[in-house]
């Protein structure tokens, strides 16, 4: 029989994720099935659905969208039921993975859970809902380990594959050249995020400021996937944004290389919103702004909830305020373009941020995706 994987990576950073840890298990016999995204396509999984119809931040957007992730989960459930694979890999997307993995734990699946709900910044009380669903729990942060003690959950810190795919510090020069991105100018990347949510509620603001940008700098928006892209042209901000100079690039064609990493390689400055990309650019040892906003509601219920003052990952990592961050009524073009330039302009500010970063990098960088591949290949052989 063959040996066979199932998987749910919830969106475009899991689908990323999980193809860099599964191609470790090229030329293994394993077959790979369930929901993922065209990274994992291109090893040749058999995506019966794709990650982004999973992707959504927030209450209100989960709620709007919740008739069509249940009908997925049930989809899904079906066909394992009906043929249980060796081991389930959920990656990320908490929400939707856990009710999947307990319910196929109940049956005798092993159940691993690649990347750690964010316990320790807020909801903790999951950590009942994880230790009923998961058996093996695999924590990209080094300090993640520790609040599974006590607990049945098998948890081991395993790095983070992005570090081991980003190199830090490149030369921007050479990654401009490689773009066919002018070098008279520093570059600017604007990361506004891939989310629906996120194209309505933060790029607008980042649009207006990248128009501002634009007059000193080569500014370049990297564009997901296609749909991503026609949902950031279709903002009444696109159209004064693009006459000002402010340019998008499309998704990359080569496998296991997004086109945000390119670009990253070749920004002198960085404005991204909150999420992986700001660990992205941190890992690349890029300066950067945060900025990020969602409906009042949401906010108000996620503030209740929450278990620290950071949004931004360099800051949660490092514990430190190192990267400016502006979220809700402060991610304004007016403010965003005074802690953009605030940082570019300061020396001592570049200086450690590079500094921060470079730690970030050595600590996370621990041939992730090759020891998340050798666990799961003992726990399906076993």
């Amino acid at each position: 029989m063959p040996r066979r994987l199932a998987l749910v990576a919830g969106e475009a950073s899991g689908d990323l994720i999980a193809a860099e840890s599964l191609a470790h298990l090229r030329g293994q016999g394993l077959t790979l099935e369930g929901i993922g995204g065209p990274q994992l396509e291109a090893l040749g999984m058999d995506c019966w659905e794709q990650s982004d119809a999973l992707a959504v931040r927030g209450y209100l957007e989960a709620l709007s969208r919740l008739p069509s992730i249940l009908a997925i989960r049930h989809r899904l459930l079906r066909r394992l039921l009906s043929d249980p694979p060796a081991v389930f890999l959920g990656v990320d997307a908490p929400d939707f993975n856990l009710g999947v993995e307990a319910r196929l734990r109940q049956i005798g699946v092993t159940t691993v859970h690649l990347v750690s709900p964010t316990i320790w910044a807020w909801r903790p009380e999951r950590i009942k809902a994880i230790a009923q669903a998961v058996d093996h729990m695999l924590c990209l942060f080094p300090f993640e380990p520790d609040w599974y003690r006590g607990t049945r959950v098998h948890a081991e810190f395993v790095g983070h594959p992005l570090a081991d795919k980003i190199e830090f510090d490149q030369d921007p020069l050479a990654a401009k050249r490689a773009l066919g991105i002018s070098t008279q100018r520093p570059l600017l990347a604007v990361m506004p995020g891939s989310r629906q949510s996120e194209i309505r509620w933060v790029a607008p603001s980042f649009l207006l400021a990248a128009s501002e940008m634009a007059r000193h700098f080569e500014v370049y928006i990297p564009a997901a996937s296609a749909s991503v892209a026609q949902a950031i042209r279709r903002l009444p901000a696109w159209g004064p944004a693009e006459q000002s100079g402010v340019r998008m690039l499309l998704p990359d064609a080569r496998p296991g290389r997004p086109i945000s990493h390119l670009l990253l390689e070749a920004a002198d400055l960085v404005l991204v919103a909150s999420g992986t990309a700001t660990l992205e650019a941190a890992l690349a040892g890029r300066p950067m702004v945060i900025g990020y906003r969602v409906p009042r509601t949401t906010h108000w219920l996620m503030r209740r909830r929450a278990q620290v003052r950071h949004v931004g990952l360099p800051n949660l990592l490092l514990k430190r305020d190192l990267v400016p961050e502006c979220l809700q009524d402060a991610c304004t073009p007016v403010q965003l373009l005074d802690a953009l330039r605030g940082v570019y302009e300061s020396p001592e500010r570049l200086r450690q941020m590079k500094s921060g970063f470079a730690q970030i990098h050595q600590a996370l960088r621990q041939s992730a995706a090759a020891r998340v591949g050798n666990r799961l290949s003992e726990l399906i052989t076993r």
